[in-house]
């Protein structure tokens, strides 16, 4: 592998151990020209995903997209980035078990709903602001009325 410092094409691996329930292998690794250390992730290749856009445009399955929103709704609340990626991580599991080729983003968008439900109430209501698209205060508030329900 290229060390992202250099390029050098050659380094070596000094440490290697399992991580999200081995799902994955987590290396260490060293460049033998500038000595500096870094880490790589060995996965396995999974099917192509496509994702069915609300506006019915397909794209690939992006699980950053859905990392990127949760970080951006948890912004300066008690939620921490491991919890976030542990949220990803399960939402990205149910998806690839459902065997599905195609998930329309609503679905995902209702997944992560209902995950971010149990992990920060604030966080909840501006995710839900975003993905509902809250056209005034009367939706905002109906959404409030539901989640104060449950």
């Amino acid at each position: 592998m290229k060390c992202p410092y250099c390029n050098n094409p050659d380094t070596r691996v000094v440490d290697s151990r399992p991580v999200d329930d081995n799902s994955a292998i987590r290396r260490r690794r060293v460049c033998d020209v500038c000595g500096k250390r870094f880490t790589s992730y060995e996965r396995v290749e999974t099917i192509p995903l496509m994702v069915i856009k609300k506006d019915k445009t397909r794209e690939l399955f992006d699980a950053s997209k859905i990392e990127a929103g949760l970080l951006r709704a948890c912004h300066k609340r008690p939620v921490s980035v491991k919890q976030v990626h542990e949220l990803v991580d399960r939402i990205e599991t149910e998806i690839y078990n459902s065997g599905d080729r195609e998930i329309p983003s609503t679905r995902i968008g209702e997944m992560v709903m209902a995950g971010i439900k149990d992990l920060d109430a604030v966080a909840y209501v501006r995710f839900a602001s975003v993905y509902r698209e809250f056209k005034d205060v009367e939706t905002f508030m109906d959404e409030l009325k539901l989640f104060l329900s449950d």
